[in-house]
């Protein structure tokens, strides 16, 4: 009879996890978040905020770049219509109709006709680094989203990870269940950081991708209205 002492152990306390797990899993997310404590809620509550703030962030800026980089494909050929035949109002009017980051930094040059080209070309720069600043306005919070979340979320691993302990150090029975909570608490910290540092890192990468596309456009339009100061009047 001896021998069936260790499987009927076994037998007891695989009983014993399975109601731990069918324990728990009657419990919602939100019940085991908030059996945490304080720290539990207030760690993964700044998660939440966080992704809700990268979100709204990549969001805004996405249409803002997305904007800028319109331009219309004739907007050049009409800047120079009106500047060979002198019409340069009608030119500056045309650019002040357009909402885009090239149509005031040509407005910007054509308010300097007249000046020597090395001060039209520096003004033109000047509005171009303006114009950039303007589309990276909160890139930065996006990226310290990016970096601080995983540390965030690791936080709340190990915060998780002493309640566990804690729980097992003053328990009188030690259970699974007794382990679980923490645990849980722990991998839900981690996915969260994990979660909001790979959506913020992939958003700012995509932003920074998007933004060099409107500078490339800058640049060209910036060079060509150039080119159209020095060509020769007809």
């Amino acid at each position: 009879m001896l021998a069936f002492i260790p499987l009927i152990s076994s037998q007891a306390d695989s009983s014993s996890v399975d109601q731990a797990v069918q324990g728990i899993g009657k419990q919602s997310i939100f019940d085991l978040i908030f059996s945490g404590g304080f720290s539990s809620i207030f760690i993964l509550g700044l998660l939440l905020f966080l992704l809700f703030l990268a979100v709204a962030i990549f969001i805004e800026r996405w249409l803002t770049i997305k904007r800028a980089s319109k331009i219309d494909e004739y907007f050049m050929n009409n800047i120079r219509t009106n500047v060979q035949s002198g019409n340069l109002q009608a030119a500056r009017q045309l650019c002040q109709q357009v909402d885009s980051p090239v149509a005031r930094m040509v407005d910007k040059g054509l308010s300097r006709i007249g000046k020597p080209l090395r001060d039209i070309d520096a003004a033109i720069e000047n509005v171009g680094n303006v114009e950039l600043l303007k589309l990276e306005k909160n890139l930065p919070f996006l990226a310290s989203i990016s970096g601080i979340s995983p540390m965030i979320g690791l936080l709340g691993t190990v915060s998780g990870m002493i309640l566990a302990f804690y729980e097992m150090a003053t328990a009188q029975n030690v259970t699974p269940d007794v382990l679980a909570g923490g645990i849980y608490q722990a991998l839900f910290a981690t996915a969260g950081g994990l979660l909001n540092g790979i959506f913020a890192l992939l958003g700012y990468n995509l932003l920074v991708s998007e933004i060099d596309k409107v500078v490339y456009k800058m640049q060209l339009y910036s060079i060509e209205f150039m080119d159209l100061l020095q060509e020769p009047s007809k």
